[in-house]
This record gives C-alpha cells, structure tokens and sequence, in this order.
C-alpha cells in the first residue's frame, strides 16, 4: 500500500498563495498528495500555480473546509504543529517523534498534520482541536520557519522512516475527531449546567479535559459510554437551580 494514502496536509488560513504552491512541492516531492485547507487566501492565484511547479494538480485538488473542525472530523489522528510551549502546549514531540509514532498506525487510521497562518501559527483553541502536538526545533536567536520549510521537514521525518517499521495492521480503533467534538460538545454543556465549569471562561477546564482523553485515545465506543454518562447527569439535573453557594 501507498503509506500516505492517509495522511492530509491541513493549511489553516494560509496567507500568500506562494507558500501554498510551495507547499504542494515539497509533499509531491515526499509523496503526500492530499491537502486540505481551511479558508485562507486562494490557492488558485498566479502565484500559487508558479510556485507549485509541477505538483499544480495537488491545487486542483485540493479540499476546502470553513473550519478546522471540519477539515479534521474524518480523521482519527491529528497533529497540531507548534513553535510554542505552554499551559495549553504540552507534551510536544519533535517532527521525528511524532512520524515514528504516526507512521505505524496508517494502515487503519486517517491522519492530518495541520499547520497554521505564516504569522501567528495556531490559535490555542485549534491546538485542543488535535490529538498529538508537535514542534521543528530550531536555534534560539531565530526559531520560525517558512509554512512550506515546516511542510517539507515533517513529510521529509515520515518518508525517510518509511519501509523501516511494520505496519500495525490490527490496531486499536479510534474514534474520529468528529465523534469527539461532538462528545466535547456535549459535555461542555452539562458541566456548564451543573456549575462546574466556569461560564466566563469555560474552556480553560475544556482545554485539560481534552487533553485527559487524548492520552486516552478513545475508541468510539468509549466515547458513547462518555455520551451516554452525560446524557443520564443532564436527566438527572433537570431541576438543578446553580451551583451551591459557599
């Protein structure tokens, strides 16, 4: 089999429709065919076809999404890069780590590498969005790279490792980014209801809840189980009037 049939390039909001051309080159040059992208500038600029070369057809057919979470909801398997460290940028692989861990699984599961805008990068909220994160270490003085230079160095990490590893076949099922978004969805809810969560600034708890699950790679299943609890607390709570007052 083709080891990246599963894998996407995820572009959110690309800003010069050169870097996208420049993008297509560097994953026809390492095999990856499939980019997705989210919003962003057009990718059917003169800019963007001269600097594709010849990997312009990855333009054409490119897949066009108005949200990350819509670009991600088919995938099981999702890695946010990041130059940044932090509360809610934690356990970071490098590009390397993150192909070793990734490749393995490709037989049965759907993946994306997202990367974001050429000045800003990733907003933490589509961080949570992803199960894995990871980073290209660079020197101190100067660590950011151009989007096609990121681009090219995680396809370079996975198709150097390929014909290196077995493929595991038999893996675990995961549930897909979509089937959890709407669990998240849905326990932000009931947590909010019940008082739990802070209704000025509920993500902040959603944040560590969603790296909590991530670690534990939920199946679909686990996370109809997840569903099912939440759906008998919000029963149960019908008549809760508030948190309880100190």
């Amino acid at each position: 089999m083709n080891y990246f049939d599963n894998i996407a390039i995820v572009l959110v909001e690309p800003q010069h429709p050169g870097n996208v051309g420049m993008v297509c080159r560097a994953m026809k040059n390492m095999g990856i065919t499939r980019l997705r992208v989210v919003k962003g500038c057009r990718i059917d600029h003169p800019d963007a076809v001269k600097f594709s070369v010849s990997a312009r057809e990855l333009l054409g057919t490119a897949e066009h999404f108005e949200s990350l979470a819509e670009a991600l909801a088919d995938t099981e398997l999702s890695i946010a890069t990041t130059r940044r460290h932090g509360k809610y940028r934690q356990e970071v692989m490098t590009a390397g780590e993150a192909a070793e861990r990734l490749l393995p699984l490709l037989a049965t599961k759907r993946a994306a590498l997202v990367f974001g805008r050429e000045d800003s990068g990733l907003t933490t909220e589509e961080v949570s969005l992803c199960r894995w994160n990871a980073t290209i270490p660079t020197g101190d003085e100067y660590g950011s790279l151009n989007l096609s230079q990121a681009v090219l160095i995680f396809c370079y990490e996975l198709f150097s490792r390929t014909g290196t590893f077995t493929l595991d076949e038999e893996a675990r099922g995961l549930a897909s980014s979509g089937e959890q978004e709407i669990c998240f969805g849905q326990m932000e809810e009931v947590l909010m209801k019940i008082g739990f969560l802070n209704p000025q600034n509920p993500a902040h708890i959603m944040r560590s809840l969603r790296r909590i699950f991530a670690r534990a790679e939920l199946d679909s299943r686990e996370v109809a189980i997840l569903r099912g609890i939440m759906t008998q607390v919000d029963w149960a709570t019908g008549n809760f009037e508030g948190k309880k007052k100190l």
